[in-house]
């Protein structure tokens, strides 16, 4: 175990928890920081706070880094990755459907986290030693592309492209319904369902902005196979967004899709993945297929 205290000085005094903790120690980054604290390994005077506590003059703060130290016993999980792309800075994969993005409750061992200690990768930080290379996420049950960067500095050159909208996911998703419309915007913030834990859900008071621009590619009889594309990323939101236009993704029993033709997982897939390189100094846009139970799946209905 380890505790770091700090006194706060008339210098940082009305900063928000989170930003103080890197000026102390810029070793770990805000993000990093911010879970510290939401996991109550931060107190403040002896006491549990939010990361946008306003600091005050002479604040006592602790912090436990006990949760870094137990990191480094994250066990290697044996799995092949699917490489999509590799360099010395950035690694892309085509991340299955099943497999969690990093350690949390009921999965510590059989994470991509594991997997790519279990291959060796070197990797960024920035967000823990949990969440190594981590610089977004796809669902457990969504499958394809996933950025991983190797090092710190380019870790955050990718965070602010994800911050400022200019790095681009895209999706396909097999919906209910016959959308009616060729293509659409959803604004709707996103926030936790007060009355599921699990859920997410549309909150236009307390929610944070999201917007999901969707295209059809094809109708069947009562189902629409559609792209997605994000202008923000926030947790489930095309599940979210598309349950709450009425047509929910295909298999995805937590936002009411139906499971008469698929039900093993939402019908959603990253397949098209575009940013800039921040060391080659160039665009670089991706693609993958979907998944062959997915094309069964579009095979019957034709």
């Amino acid at each position: 175990m380890e505790i770091k205290t700090y006194i706060v000085d008339d210098k940082k005094e009305t900063l928000r928890l989170d930003k103080v903790l890197t000026l102390f120690d810029s070793t770990y980054s805000r993000v990093y920081y911010s879970n510290l604290i939401k996991n109550g390994d931060v107190l403040v005077n002896k006491n549990r706070v939010s990361p946008s506590y306003k600091v005050k003059l002479n604040d006592v703060i602790e912090v436990n880094l006990e949760e870094k130290e137990s990191n480094l016993d994250l066990k290697p999980f044996e799995l092949k990755l699917d490489v999509v792309y590799e360099d010395d800075d950035i690694l892309v994969i085509n991340k299955p459907k099943g497999l969690v993005v990093h350690p949390g409750d009921g999965h510590h061992d059989d994470t991509l986290v594991n997997a790519l200690i279990y291959n060796q990768k070197e990797l960024s930080t920035v967000n823990g030693l949990k969440r190594v290379g981590i610089v977004h996420r796809i669902d457990k049950d969504t499958s394809g592309l996933l950025l991983i960067c190797k090092n710190d500095f380019v870790h955050n050159e990718i965070a602010k492209q994800l911050k400022d909208h200019s790095m681009h996911r895209e999706y396909i998703a097999l919906v209910d319904g016959n959308i009616g419309c060729n293509e659409g915007k959803i604004v709707g913030k996103i926030g936790r369902d007060p009355n599921n834990r699990l859920k997410m859900a549309i909150n236009n008071q307390t929610g944070k902005e999201a917007i999901t621009h969707f295209v059809v590619k094809k109708r069947f009889k009562k189902y629409t196979l559609i792209e997605c594309k994000l202008e923000t990323g926030r947790t489930h939101q095309i599940r979210v967004h598309m349950s709450s236009i009425g047509h929910p993704i295909v298999g995805d029993k937590l936002y009411g899709g139906s499971t008469h033709i698929y039900d093993n997982g939402q019908l959603l897939h990253a397949y098209k993945l575009t940013f800039y390189h921040p060391i080659l100094k160039k665009e670089i846009s991706l693609t993958c297929d979907i998944p062959e139970y997915f094309k069964e799946v579009l095979d019957k209905l034709e």
